[in-house]
């Protein structure tokens, strides 16, 4: 076997050697849980808002809304270009607290699993506290929500069902 047809062999191998490397290091990152950051809000009257940044760059955040009855929890996060407002609670085990896992929402307490996209339960102790929506805007760079929403999303989730 000629010289330059060991080199070619060589370089095909090594390339398929590398392929195979590439290829598995992103399938464990797409597995990975994303951990959600604790972000504030900025509240003026009935608006809401957080940066889009911020969503974009964690991919995961977590933010609270003082009310005079307490502290309620909410999520924001990136998926396929979207950006998702959602409760942020898992009543039965009482967690405040989700991680993203590719398209699918893990409570952080119980490991229930829900969709991403759709706030639907797919397995686990809480899956019948389906995660409600907040609807919102995007403004001058800021994801842009009313308080009332973002009650009735948390009212809607600490009932059993989609209301």
């Amino acid at each position: 076997m000629g010289i330059k047809r060991k080199i070619i062999i060589g370089f095909v191998l090594l390339t398929m050697i590398l392929n195979i490397v590439a290829c598995s290091g992103n399938s464990a990152q797409s597995n990975e849980s994303i951990k959600a950051i604790w972000i504030e809000p900025q509240v003026v009257g009935d608006i809401v808002s957080i940066p889009v940044s911020e969503v974009e760059n964690s991919k995961m955040t977590h933010f609270k809304l003082v009310t005079l009855g307490g502290d309620i929890a909410f999520m924001a996060y990136g998926l396929d270009g979207e950006i998702y407002v959602r409760s942020n609670v898992c009543p039965p085990c009482w967690s405040v607290g989700f991680s993203l896992q590719r398209d699918i929402l893990v409570c952080d307490t119980c490991l229930t699993t829900f969709k991403a996209k759709t706030g639907d339960g797919i397995e686990g102790a809480c899956v019948d506290y389906p995660k409600a929506a907040v609807p919102y805007e995007v403004s001058d760079g800021k994801v842009v929500m009313r308080g009332n929403d973002l009650l009735a999303a948390d009212q809607n989730t600490n009932e059993l069902g989609w209301p």
